[in-house]
């Protein structure tokens, strides 16, 4: 694997820069969306209000004595407690807001918030969106389409997250999957992936998932496709453990989006109800570990979760917090090797990603050069995408 001593790991201390904004703009932002989405009282107000504070002006804390995993993130944290926000690895920083975040509504306390998901009706009102029901009204098209023409069509709706309505038009000029105003992706290994998974293959497809709602909804629906077709005997879905960033999937937002496909009507109802069937008989297993919260590349994933992965005929990462994790949260020169950042990993990997922050590996120069002529904030605008594989 290339040295990582070359490449400087992402901090919040850059003014300008896109980790600064997350921690400095983002994050208090968030704290006043939750706030007012649950009548929460006066405790978890002034938390609330506390982390705001902290996060802007304070220094980082350990957890209390009694926390729930307060070991674990003693750990983690060693290094980073008494420093600002600012001046620790943004993956940390991000992955111990949100910890904190849940601490301050009560999530893992004794009381009646425990478990209540504070992000939840951000998810639930996703999944109920005019948006929402187009795209699933456009499976009626798709799935009547042959099949190397629904896999192009559904990996790239599952790829574009909650821009899946693009992604699930197929193109007049051939069906390739691009729909119209679908910006071309800045790497493009589709033929690839597909390459792992024939038809007849006694595969098996692990996912692990990025956000629940209105990004979750294609990924199962390919994950159908998949399985329908005879491209694997069974998939995994791997969703976090609890809830973590703003919108990640845990088990929970996988029934919700699978209710959501059998209350529809046509195609999208059958995908669903075909889910809904493979999880009975364990073509579809839903599961998680408790390394998918951990602020941590995976790199580092322990020896259990490792053999899981290596399992898998291909694992499939969805999402930029993954990719982050996967190759590493560096500022990579982009034309460094996919397949060198990703040779650690226990067997074939994918990454699907919309471009959401400043990591990126696996371009030529020709196209970072473009790409960098075109548009200053390319990296993080959320309008580029890649597939990414290494066999």
């Amino acid at each position: 694997m290339s040295d990582t001593v070359d490449a400087p790991v992402i901090r919040g201390d850059e003014p300008g820069s896109f980790a600064r904004s997350v921690l400095a703009e983002r994050h208090p932002a968030l704290i006043e969306k939750v706030r007012d989405a649950f009548p929460y009282g006066p405790e978890q107000h002034r938390a609330l209000d506390a982390l705001r504070a902290n996060c802007a002006e304070g220094t980082i804390t350990p957890l209390g004595p009694t926390a729930y995993d307060h070991d674990r993130w003693a750990v983690w944290g060693r290094g980073h407690f008494g420093r600002s926000w600012f001046e620790v690895p943004f993956l940390w920083a991000e992955s111990y807001f949100y910890r904190r975040l849940l601490d301050a509504v009560g999530y893992f306390a004794d009381g009646p918030w425990r478990g209540v998901d504070p992000f939840r009706p951000f998810k639930q009102a996703e999944l109920h969106t005019p948006e929402a029901e187009a795209e699933l009204a456009t499976l009626d098209d798709v799935l009547a389409r042959p099949a190397a023409e629904q896999a192009a069509a559904l990996v790239h709706g599952s790829l574009w997250g909650n821009r899946a309505d693009l992604g699930f038009r197929i193109s007049s000029a051939g069906g390739d999957g691009h729909g119209a105003g679908t910006p071309p992706l800045v790497a493009d290994d589709a033929e690839a992936l597909w390459s792992l998974l024939p038809a007849g293959s006694p595969a098996t497809l692990c996912v692990v998932a990025d956000n629940a709602g209105r990004e979750l909804l294609p990924d199962l629906v390919l994950i159908d496709h998949v399985l329908r077709h005879g491209r694997a005997e069974r998939a995994v879905l791997q969703v976090k453990p609890y809830p973590y960033y703003v919108s990640d999937a845990t088990t929970e937002d996988v029934v919700d989006c699978l209710r959501r496909l059998t209350g529809a009507e046509g195609a999208a109802a059958g995908a669903g109800r075909r889910l809904w069937a493979a999880m009975a008989d364990g073509r579809l297993a839903v599961r998680t570990h408790d390394f998918f919260r951990a602020p941590l590349p995976y790199e580092d994933m322990p020896g259990d979760l490792r053999r899981e992965f290596a399992g898998a005929t291909l694992t499939v990462m969805k999402g930029d917090l993954n990719y982050r994790r996967l190759v590493g949260d560096r500022l990579w020169p982009p034309t460094t090797s996919f397949a060198d950042r990703t040779a650690y990993f226990p067997g074939p990997v994918a990454a699907l990603r919309t471009l959401k922050s400043d990591v990126i590996v696996g371009l030529d120069e020709p196209a970072v050069a473009a790409l960098d002529a075109r548009e200053d904030r390319w990296r993080t605008s959320g309008a580029h995408a890649l597939i990414q594989v290494r066999r």
